[in-house]
C-alpha cells in the first residue's frame, strides 16, 4: 500500500509535526509512506517539497480576497482559491490513498480535491475543512448551515467571503470519496454537526508521538541542560506564538498566575515559556520568567517538559492539544480547561486537573492542587507517563490508520465511531 500525505509543511508547527509523526509511524509498520509539502524543514528523503512557481506565489496571493475586510480580526482565514499543481504531482507519485492534513495558506485549492481520483482521508488538525474559511469557529455556529455573516470577517452580509468559500466546498466535494478522521471526540462532534461533513464517515483517532523521545528524563539533568533553577517549582506554558495567539489562552493564564503570586507562591514558583521570545516590553507575570523562544526539536521539547513540575494548557479551543499529550508522555502533569480536545487527553485529578471553562480562579486552584502535595504530585507524574504510553504511542496511532486505509481500499464501510 502506498500512502501519500499532503501537508503545507512537515515539522515547523503542531499540525505539520502531527502529520510527520503519522508518516514515520506508518513507515515503522512497513507501510510505503511519503509526504508532499510546500515547505520542507526535515532531512527525511521521503518528504518531497513541491517547488513550482505557483506553489511559491500562493501564500501572498491567496490572501488577496481578505483585503475586502480590513477590520477583520487576526484569526487565520483561508479562501484557498489560488490554483495549484498538486493534481499533476500526485498523479506522478501514484499513491493508493491520500491523507490530507493541514493544507491551507494557499497550498491546496478547494477545487483540486475531486481531481485526485483516489480515496481520500482527511485528518482534522483544525476546523477549516468544514467551515467557510476560518480555522476555529470560536462562538460561531454558521458552519452548521452555510456560513455567511462571518463574525471573524466582521461581516454583516449573508453573501460574504465565508459563504463563497462554503459554496465552493459544497459544490466541489459532493461526490468525493472522503473519510474524515477527527483527533478528538469534540472535533468529531463538530464535524458531524457541520453541513459539509454530516453525511461522511467520521472516525476518531488521537494524535501519536514517539514515546521513546517524549519520555521520562531526570529533572535535575534537564534543568542543568536548560540552565533552569533547581530550587524552584517550574510552571510551563508553551505554544506557537504562545503569548500572542488568544486561542492559546495566555490572557487567561496571566491573571491566574498573578493571583498565585499574591497568595503566597511568589517565592516558590518560576515560569517557563516556549514558543515566544522575551517580549520587548516586560509583562508582569507575578513570577520570574524564563523565555526559551521557538523550539521545534523533539529532544529539546522533551527536556523542557521533563524540567517542569506542571504544564499549563489554557487553550480556549483545541482540535487535540499536542502540548498536553507531549507533556504527559514526559511524566509532567497538565492543567487545562475542561473543554474541546483537551478533555480527551487530561484525566481530571489522575494525570492533571481540568478547570471549569474559563474560570481564572479554578485554573489557579488547579495549579496549586497539582503542586502542593509531594506524594500526590508523584502519583500524577506516574499516571501521566502511563497515559502517554497507553494512549499516544505512534505505533498505536499508525496501526489504527493502517486498518482504516485497508478498510477503505477494500470497500469496507463500518459505522461511524
Amino acid at each position: 500500500m502506498k500512502v501519500l500525505h499532503l501537508s503545507t509543511s512537515d515539522v515547523d508547527n503542531g499540525g505539520a509535526r502531527a502529520a510527520y509523526r503519522l508518516h514515520q509511524g506508518l513507515q515503522l509498520l512497513g507501510c510505503s509512506s511519503q509526504m508532499l509539502v510546500r515547505a520542507k524543514f526535515s532531512h527525511e528523503n521521503t518528504v518531497i517539497a513541491e517547488k513550482s512557481l505557483l506553489t511559491k506565489l500562493a501564500p501572498p496571493i491567496s490572501s488577496f480576497p481578505l483585503r475586502i475586510y480590513p477590520q477583520r480580526n487576526s484569526a487565520m482565514f483561508s479562501p484557498q482559491w489560488f490554483p495549484d499543481v498538486l493534481e499533476r504531482r500526485v498523479k506522478q507519485l501514484n499513491p493508493d490513498i491520500i491523507n490530507l492534513h493541514w493544507v491551507c495558506n494557499g497550498y491546496l485549492q478547494i477545487e483540486t480535491l475531486p481531481k485526485f481520483s483516489k480515496p481520500l482521508v482527511w485528518t482534522l488538525h483544525d476546523m477549516w475543512p468544514f467551515t467557510g474559511g476560518c480555522d476555529y469557529i470560536r462562538d460561531c455556529e454558521n458552519f452548521k448551515e452555510s456560513c455567511g455573516n462571518c463574525p471573524q470577517l466582521l461581516s454583516r452580509s449573508p453573501w460574504d467571503l465565508s459563504r463563497w468559500v462554503w459554496q465552493r466546498k459544497h459544490k466541489s466535494w459532493k461526490n468525493v470519496n472522503l473519510t474524515v478522521v477527527a483527533t478528538s471526540s469534540w472535533m468529531a462532534d463538530c464535524a458531524r454537526s457541520s453541513s459539509l461533513f454530516q453525511h461522511l464517515r467520521i472516525e476518531t483517532i488521537p494524535l501519536g508521538l514517539d514515546t521513546e523521545k517524549y519520555r521520562l528524563i531526570d529533572k535535575q539533568v534537564a534543568r542543568n541542560l536548560l540552565n533552569l533553577p533547581q530550587d524552584k517549582q517550574l510552571v510551563l506554558f508553551g505554544a506557537v506564538n504562545a503569548t500572542s495567539d488568544r486561542r492559546k489562552g495566555f490572557q487567561l493564564l496571566l491573571p491566574a498566575l498573578q493571583q498565585l503570586s499574591s497568595s503566597g507562591w511568589q517565592d516558590r514558583l518560576e515560569l517557563v515559556v516556549f514558543g515566544s521570545s522575551t517580549p520587548e516590553q516586560s509583562i508582569d507575570l507575578g513570577f520570574n520568567t524564563h523565555y526559551l523562544g521557538f523550539v521545534h526539536d523533539d529532544i529539546a521539547l522533551a527536556l523542557i517538559y521533563a524540567a517542569a513540575d506542571v504544564a499549563i494548557v489554557p487553550s480556549i479551543q483545541e482540535a487535540f492539544g499536542q502540548t498536553a499529550s507531549e507533556s504527559l508522555s514526559c511524566g509532567t502533569p497538565v492543567v487545562a480547561f475542561n473543554t474541546t480536545g483537551l478533555k480527551d487527553i487530561v484525566d481530571h485529578k489522575k494525570n492533571g486537573y481540568l478547570a471549569t471553562p474559563f474560570e481564572i480562579e479554578d485554573l489557579a486552584k488547579g495549579i496549586v492542587w497539582v503542586l502542593e502535595d509531594v506524594e500526590r504530585h508523584q502519583k500524577l507524574q506516574d499516571s501521566a507517563r502511563e497515559t502517554g504510553l497507553r494512549d499516544f504511542a505512534s505505533k498505536i496511532q499508525a496501526r489504527r490508520y493502517l486498518t482504516l486505509y485497508e478498510e477503505i481500499l477494500g470497500g469496507s464501510k463500518p459505522g461511524r465511531t
